[in-house]
């Protein structure tokens, strides 16, 4: 099953940059992305969670008409968190300011335990303030996983009180048309994002 899949690695292969034509359009070879190719495209997840500001967050309603990069993660996480964020943001800070507008970055937790809404907005701010950070309770959060075809996130054994989760280490890009065509693992460098953001934000999938 895909979810399984997509489900059993907290890590997966980085995919190496690929040529490219100069001007991002709609009739661009898929060969030019340097995400992973997802065939067939994932459909856009439909869940309800907590924003940071304890409002009610619609992914599909809130999420329309953008290109969407869902990322499920835990504030407490040593390297493959952190880096997509940082590498998201600083692209971002690169691409047009017409580019970013059009682009909504979701950060679900897999810690609900330890990272209440106040404990993601702050670290999401250390990134970019517009990333719009979810949690709720595990079961909310576990459904919303499988909505989105991975497995729920499995916590380690606490040593001391501290503990990691595993995870599903690659972001979920979600195209005007509400579906991921590719996924971006880790090892995805900001030059990629740079790179890829314009292409998603002017893609017209052919119907398949």
């Amino acid at each position: 099953m895909l979810a399984l899949l997509l489900g059993t690695s907290d890590r997966v292969a980085g995919h190496g940059p690929k040529e490219a034509p100069d001007t991002p359009g709609a009739d661009h070879p898929e060969a030019a992305y340097r995400g992973g190719m997802v065939t067939p495209p994932l459909p856009k997840p439909k869940f309800i969670l907590t924003d940071t500001s304890n409002a009610p967050y619609d992914l599909w309603s809130k999420t329309e008409g953008y290109v969407t990069l869902l990322f499920f993660g835990y504030t407490h996480c040593p390297d493959e968190c952190p880096l997509h964020m940082f590498n998201i943001a600083s692209a971002l800070a690169k691409v047009p300011t017409g580019v970013a507008a059009q682009i909504k970055v979701v950060f679900v937790t897999t810690d609900p335990a330890r990272d209440s809404a106040k404990v993601v907005r702050s670290w999401l701010d250390n990134f970019d303030p517009r990333f719009i950070g979810l949690t709720g309770s595990e079961a909310a959060i576990g459904a919303a996983e499988r909505a989105a075809a991975i497995l729920p996130a499995t916590k380690a054994i606490p040593v001391n009180g501290d503990y990691e989760v595993g995870h599903a280490a690659f972001v979920f890009a979600y195209s005007k048309d509400n579906l991921a065509h590719l996924i971006y693992p880790g090892g995805t460098t900001e030059e990629d994002w740079a790179h890829d953001l314009p292409y998603l934000v002017n893609e017209d999938w052919p119907s398949r």
